[in-house]
């Protein structure tokens, strides 16, 4: 996974940590394989996109994924691309890329970032941060992602796109095989006819040819440097990322034609495309929650991604509502005065508090707290998460920092939770 930008990062865990439930037959699913590695599978296209950029109409390009994709690298050097390709029409963006996180955030978190502002064309960029993710998990969120978009236009076009971690991901090129992520994510793109292209296996060709190094200090005999770490290119990376995109958009000009994509049969029956965040209402919350102002501080420096965040800092402040559905979790934040969450799921409460601090919080970042999942889907659910009355041990952190010029311990103080929405499959229902 990639490694936590500036503020941003995903909580570990999200998509295996179970609270435990009783056991339940599982939903037939596809059996994983690995893919045999290509540079373009353009399958049915993107001629809807097209089509109207030929015609010099407006067109909003949509950006889904992590850290690779929020570097102003490929996503700002292809809309480039758009516009000067095609003058005639206005392109705008709709950036919604956020570092270390992968599709099972993604999913949730569609609806508000991306499919609200209407979008033409979606690139999905989840390879290199789904990387340690189950192929199960990656088809849920992945499938979901997809019916999502067509649920509400079924003419906007989907292109996956595969970026590389040259640590974890060379030897599976090497062999002419996808690695495991970007395996999975061909199969739900194969299913729909998604068009898919692999900017990672052009890298590995590269390298293989002695033309590129994977991560160098600097310039090493006029060789391309890809990165100075393991996933996140430089400039001339990203340069190689928008040149397989661009040439892959050109060949597929001629492909299908204008129209509305089927809605094919779900090829995971409990795909996740009922995900969605709900914000949070008075009547879920005790009197000590308050709404962070949107013009300032953290409610201002999360806004685009947290329209809504309350904010309580003592020891049984609680969250409580009732849902029907299979899963919940709440779109939060760490950060140095992160608490601890104790959740209680149907009048059973969870042996052990969960954290909202890591080693990674010298600041804050968004994050997910995981509550429930694998639950009954046609039952109602009652939810609580209260604020613990132990802050979570900081000394990962603390002993690290404390010998910092401009190391403040009260920064590393309190029990506080900001939590901008309940991230469930399902509805809910109510507050107490």
């Amino acid at each position: 996974m990639a490694r936590p930008g500036k503020f941003f990062v995903f909580a570990a865990g999200l998509m295996i940590a179970l609270v435990a439930q009783p056991a339940r037959a599982k939903p037939a699913r596809p059996v994983y394989k690995q893919a045999q590695a290509k540079l373009v599978c353009p399958r049915r296209g993107m001629p809807n996109v097209l089509a109207k950029l030929n015609a010099g109409k407006d067109v909003s390009v949509a950006y889904l994924g992590g850290s690779i994709t929020a570097q102003s690298g490929w996503r700002v050097m292809t809309l480039k691309w758009f516009q000067e390709t095609y003058p005639k029409a206005k392109v705008r963006e709709i950036n919604a890329a956020i570092g270390g996180t992968p599709c099972g955030l993604g999913v949730f978190r569609l609806q508000q970032d991306v499919l609200r502002h209407k979008p033409d064309l979606v690139f999905v960029e989840f390879a290199v941060n789904d990387g340690g993710t189950r192929p199960e998990d990656i088809w849920r969120a992945m499938e979901g992602i997809v019916r999502q978009i067509w649920a509400q236009d079924p003419t906007i076009d989907i292109c996956y796109v595969y970026t590389i971690h040259t640590k974890a991901m060379p030897n599976d090129y090497a062999k002419g095989l996808r690695p495991r992520s970007t395996s999975a994510m061909e199969t739900i793109a194969e299913h729909y006819d998604i068009p898919s292209i692999d900017m990672a296996m052009r890298v590995v060709e590269l390298a293989q040819s002695g033309k590129l190094i994977y991560k160098a200090p600097k310039d090493a005999d006029g060789k391309i440097v890809f990165a100075r770490d393991d996933c996140h290119p430089l400039p001339a990376g990203h340069k190689i990322y928008t040149g397989v995109i661009t040439k892959a958009i050109v060949s597929m000009k001629s492909l299908g034609k204008p129209g509305p994509h089927k809605i094919k049969k779900p090829l995971i029956s409990d795909n996740w495309q009922a995900a969605k965040i709900v914000p949070l209402k008075k009547s879920m919350l005790t009197p000590g929650w308050k709404k962070l102002p949107k013009d300032k501080g953290l409610g201002k420096r999360f806004g685009k991604y947290m329209p809504e965040m309350w904010q309580a800092a003592k020891p049984g402040e609680k969250i409580t509502f009732k849902f029907r559905g299979s899963k919940v979790m709440l779109y939060d934040l760490l950060g140095p005065d992160g608490g601890q969450a104790i959740i209680t799921v149907d009048g059973k409460r969870r042996e052990k508090p969960v954290k909202r601090f890591d080693h990674y919080c010298t600041y804050h970042r968004i994050a997910t707290l995981h509550v429930a999942g694998n639950l009954a889907p046609d039952k109602v659910h009652t939810i609580e998460i209260e604020i613990h009355p132990d802050q979570p041990d900081r000394s990962s952190v603390t002993n690290r920092e404390k010998s910092k010029k401009h190391f403040n311990p009260k920064r590393y103080d309190g029990t506080v939770m900001r939590v901008a929405g309940a991230m469930i499959i399902g509805e809910i229902i109510d507050g107490p």
